[in-house]
């Protein structure tokens, strides 16, 4: 009975720790919430698309070589045993499947990771011990351990035959076997690269302190690109130790310990010669930090992304970069409040806007399909009081020039942040000089 109620809490811890669960009092179905939910859709749907869209952010923000950003082309390499079915539909069930297989030494797999859950689920239940991860376990006990996780076996940690310092150093060498670093071997210079983001002075000139904003969001792209089981994997690490490093004060290890400790198996390159590795050993080791740190953060896809892949599946303006997102979101633009559809009341300014956007459209764009849904739209986003005309262009009317409408937007839009006290006077006059 006892084991029964531990294997479903282990079954509940598994799926909490991996995403958002929440619990329907009416019903056990879990309801996942996953906001990066488009992202992850334009991934497995538009991969090129998916990946040139990061690719171009991640060059925004660090400066690599040709031969460096060549590495992060490569395709990405693909998991042993898995399935075309297989894909962004599938969760995180392979969790709890216990395939026979051998998982040491070998490419990871969905079967080696679902067996090696089963030490991280443990380890989050021991993180006051001390010296976790760092104090050896007892050899006969580790090898005894492996064997049952290479058999595909789940393990009865409730028996009471294994300590967390086994279980720790067996996580340990488990990522020390892998035939690549988890963070792989072609991410390498963008890791460091990441390390070297620093803030710049009032004058332009880098100065000593980290710009930990861009940091984060370069890991952010750069984690996206990691092939699907390395980057399944790394997330339930990081969360592992981030918890534990939370616990420092009884397990006596900091990020910067638990870097330590982890850095040789996660980040360090396998075939890095000495001097090489020297000259790098304090960046490398700083950056496995940094992740710990942030681990709740940098598996989030930035939120222009997040809108940009939204609006790839709304087939509406598309945002590409964050310039693209902070454009849109300008104080006092009528097209900001548009995109946001907020209930909040319109005022004169933006009354005054939407009735000439809607007179151009009315003049200019020639009778469509999608000259009616825009006037729609329009009138969607106007008070009752806005007049919003469907009147089509009269036939004798000639359509003498060819007129971005989303261009004359974004130009009116940001004319009228600088000139908010006469609109209606600027606005005409954008509408003749463009």
């Amino acid at each position: 009975m006892a084991a029964e109620k531990d294997t479903d809490v282990n079954k509940r811890d598994r799926r909490g720790t991996v995403c958002n669960v929440v619990i329907s009092q009416e019903s056990e179905t879990p309801i996942i919430f996953n906001p990066d939910f488009f992202v992850e859709k334009l991934r497995h749907e538009r991969p090129e698309a998916f990946t040139e869209l990061v690719l171009s952010n991640i060059t925004r923000l660090i400066d690599l070589p040709g031969a460096e950003f060549s590495q992060l082309l490569d395709e990405e390499p693909k998991t042993p045993n898995a399935t075309a079915a297989g894909g962004f539909f599938r969760s995180f069930n392979f969790l709890k499947r216990k395939d026979k297989c051998v998982v040491f030494g070998m490419p990871l797999t969905e079967e080696g990771i679902a067996q090696i859950y089963q030490l991280i689920v443990y380890l989050s239940k021991n993180l006051h011990v001390e010296g976790l991860f760092r104090v050896p376990g007892n050899s006969l006990r580790q090898q005894t351990l492996r064997e049952q996780l290479n058999s595909g076996a789940d393990i009865d940690f409730s028996s009471g035959d294994f300590h967390p310092n086994d279980v720790a150093t067996l996580l340990k060498s488990f990522l020390g076997e892998l035939p690549e670093p988890l963070l792989t071997q072609r991410h390498l210079h963008a890791h460091l690269k990441i390390t070297e983001l620093s803030l710049f002075d009032d004058y332009g000139n880098k100065t000593s302190l980290p710009d930990k904003e861009r940091q984060i969001e370069a890991l952010q792209l750069l984690l996206m690109l990691l092939p699907t089981a390395n980057r399944t994997l790394l997330k339930l690490l990081l969360d592992l130790l981030y918890h534990t490093a939370k616990q420092q004060d009884k397990n006596k290890m900091s990020a910067h310990n638990l870097a330590l400790m982890f850095a040789p198996h996660v980040i360090w390159p396998k075939n890095m010669n000495a001097s090489d590795l020297q000259e790098n050993l304090k960046k490398l080791n700083s950056s496995m930090a940094f992740l710990i740190k942030h681990s709740q953060k940098i598996f989030r896809a930035p939120a222009y992304l997040r809108e940009h892949a939204r609006l790839q599946f709304a087939n509406t303006r598309l945002i590409h970069s964050k310039d693209d997102l902070e454009l849109l979101s300008v104080g006092g633009s009528p097209f900001a409040s548009a995109c946001k559809r907020s209930a909040a009341p319109v005022d004169s300014h933006t009354e005054e806007a939407l009735r000439e956007l809607c007179r151009h459209v009315t003049d200019h764009m020639p009778n469509s399909a999608k000259k009616k849904k825009l006037i729609r739209q329009l009138g969607k986003q106007s008070s009752p009081s806005t007049p919003v005309s469907e009147s089509t262009t009269p036939t004798s009317k000639k359509h003498t020039r060819s007129r971005s409408f989303g261009g004359l937007i974004k130009v009116r839009s940001l004319y009228r942040c600088f000139n908010q006290t006469t609109p209606t006077t600027h606005l005409r006059d954008v509408h003749r000089s463009y």
